[in-house]
């Protein structure tokens, strides 16, 4: 990545003729969320690295109305209906958060017998058994919180959280907000930090107690 920016920053005075005009960098982090380092250790500090970005957008959570546009277009494609009251649910178990809706959708109407039926309607209880095999089978996404839990940024805020401690909004707190952005936490109504959404409730205690006794091995020598 060092070497992709720097190269981005040489070709800077060089544009449009031998460097793009514009580039988009496109990932799960905020640029300015890396920590280089320089050759003493200490963390390069500042604005964008390399002084390069000229801003950053963020993809938002789908609305409860996204969801219903989403699920809609199965509908009117297959003629398979979702029942009017699994919504609020999907709100609670994802928040909006793009993959889970996804994936509790496909869950429900692609991997489960009745749900593969398109004269079925997909009901409350099928989409909360849905959920429950996306957290069992540790999905994809789901598996890769994993990695998210062993920087010691992110592990340190949910830790506290979960523990019971509570946070007002305060964006002067650089480790709180690149939780927020990572889209694992947010602020709710009332201005307190929460998990962002119902599965992230019931898998992301379950994988920092993982994570924890993994260090806790690994730090203990055997006698």
């Amino acid at each position: 990545m060092v070497s992709v920016l720097r190269q981005l920053r040489e070709g800077y005075a060089n544009r449009p003729k031998l460097a793009p005009i514009s580039v988009i960098l496109c990932g799960v982090r905020d640029i300015r969320d890396y920590r280089i380092h320089q050759s003493s250790g200490e963390i390069i500090t500042g604005g964008s690295c390399f002084n390069i970005k000229a801003k950053s957008l963020r993809l938002g959570d789908f609305s409860e109305s996204d969801i219903r546009e989403l699920y809609l277009q199965h509908t009117e494609e297959t003629g398979q209906i979702f029942e009017e009251n699994i919504y609020t649910k999907i709100w609670d178990l994802t928040h909006g958060q793009p993959w889970l809706v996804n994936a509790l959708a496909d869950q429900a109407t692609s991997e489960m017998p009745e749900g593969r039926n398109r004269n079925n309607s997909i009901t409350l209880a099928m989409i909360e058994e849905a959920a429950e095999q996306l957290i069992l089978s540790r999905a994809t996404h789901l598996d890769q919180l994993d990695d998210k839990l062993r920087e010691p940024r992110v592990h340190s805020v949910l830790e506290a959280l979960i523990a019971g401690e509570k946070w007002k909004e305060n964006p002067d707190d650089d480790d709180i907000q690149y939780v927020i952005d990572l889209g694992l936490m947010r602020w709710d109504e009332t201005g307190v930090l929460v998990l962002s959404n119902g599965i992230y409730r019931e898998v992301l205690p379950r994988q920092l107690s993982s994570v924890l006794q993994a260090r806790v091995a690994s730090e203990v020598s055997p006698m």
